[in-house]
Order: structure tokens, then sequence, then C-alpha cells
């Protein structure tokens, strides 16, 4: 490991003085935003700390779009188009539909129903608590081990490799600032930081995709260069040196495509609908906005950041691949361990490789900035969002009388509690493959997230889904998608040169034709458990599905809502969590009524985004 630690410490060299003033401005600038941003609303309320007061603007609560794990993923990673794309669901074009499906279809229902957490919603639309317990502890299990582990490794390996930096000093670093202003000023402070950390970060994605542009000599010659880029050091007999013939196209062929087109559509649309409309993460920051109009322009400004990953962040990965193919496009082995410590490859120092080269004194600053903000971005909105997880579906339930103050005090301890668990997990990520991690987390996303999908999905346009045929859906989809998640653990994707011995069942299913299969499968138990059960009651539809969704007013919404299946007290009552009976001000809850103009006007670039979508979805297939 001497060797690649002579390599970081080489490429440190290349930072001067005004480079690190620059980060040290831009992480006091941060702290000012948070603190700020804390004293704009009330953070001793669950609604001001958990959901900003649910009165932001349409500008900061659509900046969710960008996060750290797209910017480091897509810009280090793969070798072609279509994998960059595919790093995480929320890379590709589907995110533009999801997006708009969030909030015409989604948002509605979940304000119309009153809930804070997405497993309040499913604990509302069936009843009972199993169903909320089980989400409620997988979410948490998917932020710990997947976001917070890639983000963890992507940026403080950046930072490492550019700063020279020990990487337990780099990631407590970033951690500390996140967790300061995170705990202090809830919602409100992670969603102005990453409004600033999102323009820093756009600015920073230009600058560099200008330059690497120039130096490679525009687009045009951008296919032509890669084509060509071949490491000087390769595996005999083999041809994963060799870069892919189609690597500018989106669509492979529906079988022996490394990403067949029936995946890239179909299957990514299922984790693109789970990770934009049923993820506690970007749903919290919809329902923190002041009206519905908001949460239109919100998800249509998103969708209009995530066009840039196109241009500002997958291209600069290729053109890196491109001008430096024995360095960050290796192959063997021995070669990749002296150049990056990892075997497997070293397309995780792409992006910093490019700083280094390409970015003159000060603007290097920038850049190590840049990364910065995408992973504080990040990490701020996952702490945040995991937090309101815990407290409101899982110690709420266990001590429902609990006081407001006590709640607000179990969300910030929560907080710094992941950042302990995020700390620890640093050996086990320098241990992980570096390579291989980015596999198992789209794996682990491939086979647990469609039955979710799935099951909020008739949730919200079935009526007569009830809450044994949702249970039995997800107990189904859980066990076959962690028999491959088992058999995926058990048989990594090879090295170059390595014959696989993987089963023909792992090898022969796609995992993206594999969540399709598993979501339709979770569809259909669900469906047949649910029509030889008695049908959901009123109480149980009632605001709670798209063809339910009333004006009514309602006397009291309260925070958190228990079903009338669950809790009842001994005289056969239901027992409500209202707000406290105190001075407190009830939570302002947003009405799904929305002027005319405002909706004409949402419907209009709503329509405007699909037609720039669908040409980009053409040019590059």
């Amino acid at each position: 490991m001497s060797n690649s630690t002579n390599n970081f410490y080489a490429l440190s060299q290349s930072f001067s003085v005004s480079d690190i003033i620059v980060i040290a401005t831009y992480f006091l600038l941060n702290l000012a935003v948070g603190i700020w941003s804390s004293c704009r609303v009330s953070r001793n309320t669950l609604s001001g700390y958990f959901l900003a007061g649910r009165d932001m603007a349409w500008w900061p609560v659509s900046i969710c779009a960008v996060k750290s794990v797209n910017f480091i993923s897509c810009t280090n990673a793969m070798n072609n188009l279509p994998k960059l794309m595919c790093v995480l669901c929320p890379c590709v074009p589907q995110a533009t539909y999801v997006l708009l499906a969030l909030a015409w279809v989604f948002v509605p229902v979940y304000i119309s129903s009153g809930i804070v957490t997405m497993p309040e919603y499913l604990g509302r639309r069936f009843g009972g608590e199993r169903i909320r317990t089980y989400l409620a502890v997988l979410s948490l299990l998917l932020s710990v081990f997947t976001k917070i582990s890639t983000d963890l490794y992507s940026g403080a390996l950046f930072v490492q490799v550019c700063l020279g930096w020990n990487l337990y000093l780099s990631t407590v670093l970033m951690l500390v600032v996140t967790a300061l202003y995170t705990i202090a000023g809830g919602l409100a402070a992670v969603i102005y930081t990453d409004t600033l950390q999102t323009f820093i970060m756009i600015v920073g994605a230009i600058i560099l995709t200008i330059t690497a542009f120039n130096k490679i000599g525009g687009y045009g010659n951008l296919e032509q260069v890669y084509s060509m880029a071949v490491p000087s050091k390769i595996i005999p007999n083999s041809t994963c040196h060799l870069p892919r013939e189609d690597a500018m196209h989106l669509f492979r062929d529906a079988v022996t495509g490394d990403l067949p087109w029936p995946g890239m559509t179909l299957g990514l649309t299922i984790l693109a609908t789970w990770y934009w409309c049923t993820d506690q993460v970007i749903v919290q920051r919809s329902l923190s906005a002041k009206n519905m109009s908001h949460v239109k322009g919100a998800s249509i400004l998103a969708a209009y950041l995530k066009m840039l990953p196109f241009i500002f962040i997958i291209l600069p990965g290729m053109i890196s691949r491109a001008l430096y193919p024995d360095s960050v496009g290796c192959v063997d082995p021995e070669e990749c361990v002296r150049v990056c410590g990892a075997e497997v490859g070293c397309s995780n120092i792409a992006f910093p490789k490019l700083v280094i080269e390409l970015m003159p004194s000060g603007l290097r600053g920038l850049m190590i900035a840049v990364i910065m903000a995408a992973l504080m971005s990040s990490l701020t909105s996952i702490f945040n969002s995991s937090s309101t997880l815990f407290t409101m579906d899982i110690w709420k339930k266990h001590r429902p009388q609990a006081s407001e103050r006590e709640l607000l005090l179990v969300g910030r301890i929560v907080t710094v509690i992941l950042v302990v668990v995020s700390v620890v997990w640093i050996p086990i990520l320098q241990s992980a493959n570096s390579g291989q991690l980015y596999v198992y987390i789209q794996s682990v996303t491939s086979y647990l997230a469609p039955p979710v999908t799935a099951v909020f999905t008739l949730a919200v346009f079935w009526k007569r889904t009830n809450e044994q045929g949702a249970f039995w859906g997800l107990m189904v989809g859980l066990v076959v998608g962690v028999c491959r998640m088992v058999l995926e653990f058990g048989f990594a994707p090879p090295r170059c040169g390595v014959v696989d011995s993987a089963p023909a069942v792992l090898r022969g299913v796609h995992y993206l034709h594999f969540a399709i299969l598993l979501c339709g499968l979770t569809a259909i138990v669900v469906t047949i458990v649910s029509l030889l059960t008695p049908p959901p009651s009123q109480e149980q539809v009632h605001n709670l599905t798209w063809w339910t969704i009333t004006e009514e007013p309602q006397r009291e919404i309260p925070l958190q809502k228990v079903s009338s299946v669950s809790h009842r007290s001994s005289q056969g009552e239901n027992i409500h969590t209202t707000w406290n009976k105190t001075n407190t001000p009830a939570p302002r809850v947003p009405s799904v009524r929305e002027s005319v103009f405002w909706s004409r006007f949402c419907c209009f670039n709503a329509l405007l985004l699909i037609s720039i979508n669908i040409f980009l979805y053409a040019y590059f297939a």
C-alpha cells in the first residue's frame, strides 16, 4: 500500500496555499449559511425541525436533485455512458418522469393524508404497525449501509487523493461540520446549505467540463479519442481493456447487452420510483414546501438539474478515461494497485485526476470544495431524514405519550449516533474492494427496492389493496430479493481475465431484469391476497389514495395519526397522537388546491421538460 500512498502524496503536492484558502473559505461560508437558516424557522417544534415549518419555496426544495453520490459515482466510475447512468437510479433520464409523478400524483396524496414519514403513510393506509415498522427499519438500514457508506468512501477517498490527508481525518472533519448544523437547525439548515452547495457544484462542474473538452478537442473528438484509450499494460487473451464500441449509446441488446434496454427503461423506472417517490430523503423535501405549486415547481427544476449529469458529470468521467488510460483505465491488478491501491481498477481517481492535471491554482481548491459540498449535501439530507424515521416511526411507537421536547431531543441524538456509526464504518470501507462497492450497493437497491415500489403504487392507485396483501407482498419480495442478493455477494463479478464461476441463474438474469420480475411478483402477491381477504375500511382509504383525495377541512391534523386497527384503549376508543395541548401552534399543513394560473404554468413547463427529455433520450439511444 506504500506505492499508492506515495501516489496520493505526489498528487497532493499540486495544491497551493491559495487552494487551501479557498477550501477554508468554503467551510466558513457553509457554516454561516447553516447558522442563518437555522434561525429562520422555529427549531423547537416538530414541524419546524423535521419539515422546516412547511414553508419552503420551490427553488431550495428542488436542490435535492444533485447529490454527492451522483456527482462522485458518475464522474469516477465505469467505462461507458449507460453504466455511468446506472451507477445509481437517480442518474437516469427516467428521473424526469418520476419527478413529475412525485409532484402531480404522490405528494397530493401524502399531503392529503397529513403524514410526515413514508412508513407513517403505509401505517395509516393499511392500519397496524408491522408494515410501518418493517419499512422504517428497512429505510434506516439502506441509509446507513448504502447511502452513507457510499458517500463517505467516495468523498473521503477524493480528499485523501487530492490533499494527501488521512482518510479518518478527512471523514471526521466533514462529518463534524455537517452534523453541527444538521443537529442544530434541522431540515431548514439542510435545505439552505444544500442550495449553496449545489450552486458551487454546478459552477465547478461547468468550469471543469469546459476545460476538459478544450483539452480533448471538443465533443466531436471525444468518441474517437475514447475508442483508442487502451492502457499500455493489458491482460493477455482478454478484451476488458478495450472500450466498448457502443459506449456512447444508451440502448443495448435485450439479451446479451451488459445493460439491456428493457432493464434500462422499465427496470430503472422501478428503482427511480422508489428513490424519488417513496424514499424519505427525497419526499421529506417536497412535504416542506409551501403549497402544491411550489411542490410542482421544485420537481420541474429538479428534473432540469437531473439533465446536468449528461454534460457536466458523465462526459468528464469519459474524458478522464480517454486522457489517462494507463491510470484511470488500468486493468492489470498489479498496475492498479501501484496507481491507486485497488486491484479491480482505478476509476475512483478519474475526477481528482482531471482536477489535478487540468485546473489552475485556486480553481483546484474550488473543485475540492465542490466535492466536499456534494458529500455534505447528501450526508445532511440522510442524517435528517433518518432521524425523522427513527423518531416518528420507532421511538414514538414505543412512547406514544412522548412530549415534543423529548422527540426533538431523540431526533438530535439519533443524528449523533449516525455520525458515530459512520466513523466506525470507515475501516470496513477501507478494507472493502472499492470497485466492487458500487456493484454491491446497486445490487442492494435492485433486490430490496422493487417490492416497496409495488406496494406504494398499489396503495396509492388501488383502493382494494389491504394490509394483509401489502404485508405478504413485502415479505415474499424480501425473501426472493435477499436470496438473489446472497448469490450476488457470494459470486462477485470476476476481475479481468478471471473465469466467472457464478451459476447460470445469476448471470442469466440481469439484475435490472430481476428488478422487473421482483416488482411484478410482489404486485401479484399483493393483488391475490387482497382479493382473498376483507377490503380495507373507509378510514383506511379516505384521503389516502389518488381516487379519494378530498378538500374537506380537517379539524385537527396531527403530526402522526395512529390507524384504526392499532392502539385501542380499554374503552375501545382510538388513541390519537396529537400536539401538546400547550401554547404550541398546530403545524401548518398545505392544501392540495392551487391557483389556476400557476397550475397551468407548471403543466406547460412539465410538457416542455418532457419534450426536451425525449429529445436527449433519442439522441443518445
